[in-house]
């Protein structure tokens, strides 16, 4: 059974928790992270040097970076319908999974702006950087969408699940939004999803 760190309100963990969950391969996770600490303890850094979570250790392998963890969890479970057995159509989707690390700084910027910074304390043209930046991703994101109703393709699949958790996150603060309609459906079609509602909708914080 995979041994996985990191704070349920992580959008990285919550990768790695959303696939564990649509595989069906049960798991246990550690609080690790944000006001957990952990991630600076000489055994935490002994599984990740760079104190980041998640980390997710199954038998003898300990790994971290969540798209790496969610390719080997869809490869290693491939009977869960994740993984993509044709080598085009995957790198179609992984594509994805690789450009979403482009949006990370900016929405790092907002999102612990907004969410986890005190008003007072707050830096506003750096919250304001981070939402024009992601905005312009976003709208990347809007326009692949126009060739296939999910980023992995025809179906459901590891692209979806590395960009959905910062995809609820962006919908969800209040701050100003072009209109994305088939970002809106995408989100509506992921919300249908149970694995979804318990690891992925859990509420901002």
């Amino acid at each position: 059974m995979p041994e996985i760190w990191g704070r349920a309100n992580s959008s990285n963990v919550k990768k790695v928790l959303w696939t564990c969950e649509e595989l069906g391969v049960p798991y246990v996770r550690h609080d690790a992270g944000g006001a957990f600490g952990v991630v600076d303890t000489a055994e935490y850094r002994a599984m990740n040097p760079n104190g980041l979570v998640p980390v997710m250790r199954d038998g003898d392998l300990v790994l971290w970076e969540s798209n790496t963890i969610v390719r080997r969890l869809a490869a290693k479970y491939p009977a869960g319908g994740l993984w993509i057995d044709d080598v085009d159509a995957r790198a179609a989707a992984e594509k994805w999974m690789d450009w979403s690390h482009s949006l990370v700084p900016p929405f790092r910027d907002l999102a612990h702006g907004l969410l986890r910074t005190a008003p007072e304390a707050r830096d506003a043209a750096a919250i304001e950087r981070g939402r024009a930046a992601c905005a312009r991703g976003w709208a990347i994101a809007e326009e692949g969408l126009a060739a296939s109703p999910w980023f992995s393709g025809e179906r459901f699949g590891i692209a979806d699940i590395c960009l959905g958790p910062m995809a609820y996150v962006w919908f969800g603060l209040p701050i100003e939004r072009a209109a994305s309609p088939r970002l809106e459906a995408w989100l509506a079609r992921l919300g249908e999803r149970p694995a979804w509602r318990k690891v992925v909708a859990i509420g901002l914080s």
